[in-house]
């Protein structure tokens, strides 16, 4: 099979899971919102919710690779933040310094910064991030050595983290480790 024909196979079947994935999710929000689960029934039924909705996010991931490599990917160009880019909802987290405006695609972008954020969380053994931002160039630290293994693509354990660098170098950035720090260039 031709890596393009591959390509395809994988948006084709991205697409496709997201039907049965819509009718797990759905049913999992009405049983929560009704309100008449057991305390431990209710426990499960949010763990299949947030499952659902990493499957999800998964399959947006690897939608996203799929269209890169095919050459499909049209980023949706707009002007946003770069501090914006990185302030994320886990507490886990932070997100200081001095943003600049940039044009980008900044979905495809936020999506990917979170990515290399969780990833350091996932298997770097550390608590917490700190994204640094200074115009343009954002750092994250403290990349332990397992993490940064797995951030650079060397130890591809993490499909957000690989799909993070397709997707940045795609949009004209880049992705450089210095020591416990990873540089990201818009």
């Amino acid at each position: 099979m031709v890596a393009h024909d591959f390509s395809r196979l994988v948006t084709l079947a991205c697409h496709d899971l997201r039907t049965p994935l819509a009718t797990v999710n759905g049913f999992a929000k009405t049983l929560l919102r009704a309100g008449e689960l057991e305390e431990g029934d209710a426990h499960f039924v949010g763990l299949i919710d947030a499952a659902a909705e990493q499957m999800n996010d998964l399959l947006d991931l690897l939608g996203l690779a799929a269209r890169i490599e095919s050459g499909r990917y049209e980023p949706a160009l707009g002007e946003v933040d770069t501090l914006e880019l990185v302030r994320s909802n886990d507490e886990r987290v932070e997100a200081n310094g001095s943003g600049e405006t940039v044009e980008t695609d900044a979905t495809a972008v936020r999506r990917s910064l979170g990515a290399l954020a969780a990833a350091v969380l996932r298997h770097g053994g550390v608590e917490s991030v700190v994204w640094t931002v200074r115009g343009r160039e954002l750092e994250l630290a403290s990349v332990t050595a397992a993490a940064a293994r797995v951030v650079t693509g060397e130890e591809p354990k993490d499909l957000g983290a690989l799909v993070a660098r397709i997707a940045i170098e795609r949009v004209g950035g880049s992705l450089e480790l210095e020591g416990e720090t990873l540089r990201v260039r818009l």
